[in-house]
């Protein structure tokens, strides 16, 4: 099997309260005032405590177009990208030249050459490096460059592959758009990143949890429940109000029958991996699987401490689950929701 032998977060240095992003949110994008207190509840209500930021916070106001934001992007990206992989091979006992393989997930800022070869070149990863740079898979990214790069390493189980998620979602705010959407992606996203080693099941260092299996979903007429539109100004976030009830309709019956395929019930999946979509997704997740209590605590928590990270989030989850010690034996699920809509599970043995 595929082996998880170590995930590295990265977060900018530049951290901030809640209290202070919603007054420097309402005056970017509420000068005259109106809507300030439904912005207020919104923030107050996000289940986030603290958020790093790319820039420092009055950097933002002075951003003149999506130009210079993406331009803040791509530095930012490749800093934190860095050292999320440095850190991460380093953590799994291997050298940068072990590397084969770097898959590299983001949906809020664009590159060519894409981040992953600006990582690279800056770390000196090897001349025959394969790199797989993927775009548009949002918050299910995580989830999705684990389950696909399990997906590699069954063709190739000696290698080792590398996912690298980059996600600055503070450089695709929308200073004219006062819209519910905006208002409530600037009350949860943050930035962050995160690096996976995964090891095929003949490398001789393969260690950590194994991925058993995986299933991907794509849900009908669901387009526009998630998602941005691209303009002249850059990213804006599309995002209905129905997401808790997609996956109040879907999730529960699609994990029961990933899980009844391998023999297996909810009630016997002893770790729960939840990319912290929001407040209302998290108890809709918790609902539809009759999820013990306290079954998603660290994503909960991981929301709370950094917010919604978009597909580095789940990542985040799945390295502070690993650090447990011990880490709770037997089968595990890693899930995530994104644009599509769709979900993407993962199966996992520790």
């Amino acid at each position: 099997m595929t082996r998880i032998a170590a995930v590295r977060p990265a977060l900018p240095p530049h951290r901030y309260q809640q209290a202070e992003l919603t007054d420097a949110f309402a005056a970017m994008c509420l000068p005259d005032g109106r809507g300030t207190a439904l912005l207020q509840r919104l923030h107050a209500n996000a289940g986030v405590s603290m958020r790093h930021l790319a820039l420092p916070l009055e950097q933002y106001s002075v951003l003149k177009d999506f130009g210079a934001a993406n331009d803040a992007w791509i530095a930012t990206a490749v800093d934190l990208g860095a050292e999320a992989v440095a850190g991460a091979v380093a953590d799994a006992g291997l050298a940068l030249s072990d590397v084969d393989v770097l898959m590299f997930t983001t949906v809020t800022g664009v590159a060519a050459p894409s981040i992953d070869a600006r990582v690279a070149v800056r770390l000196g990863l090897r001349e025959d490096v394969k790199r797989l740079p993927l775009f548009g898979l949002g918050c299910v990214g995580g989830a999705a460059g684990i389950a696909r790069l399990h997906d590699y390493l069954l063709a190739w189980p000696t290698q080792v592959a590398v996912l690298l998620s980059v996600e600055l979602c503070s450089l695709t705010l929308q200073r004219d758009d006062s819209s519910l959407p905006n208002l409530v992606g600037g009350a949860l996203f943050g930035d962050g990143a995160a690096a996976v080693v995964l090891t095929g099941s003949s490398h001789p260092a393969a260690a950590g949890p194994s991925v058993v299996a995986t299933r991907s979903r794509l849900y009908p007429d669901s387009e526009r429940v998630m998602g941005w539109d691209v303009g002249s100004g850059g990213f804006r976030i599309v995002l209905g109000a129905d997401v808790p009830e997609v996956v109040r309709t879907y999730l529960g019956g699609d994990v029961r029958a990933f899980l009844a395929d391998h023999g297996l019930t909810v009630p016997e999946i002893g770790t729960w991996v939840s990319h912290p979509g929001g407040p209302k997704v998290l108890e809709a997740v918790a609902e539809t699987l009759d999820l013990r209590p306290g079954a998603l605590d660290l994503t909960w928590k991981s929301l709370d401490a950094v917010g919604n990270l978009s597909s580095s989030s789940v990542l985040h989850v799945l390295g502070e689950t690993m650090a447990l010690h011990p880490a709770r034996e037997g089968p595990g699920v890693l899930l995530a929701m994104g644009p599509g809509f769709c979900s993407e599970l993962v199966l996992l043995e520790w």
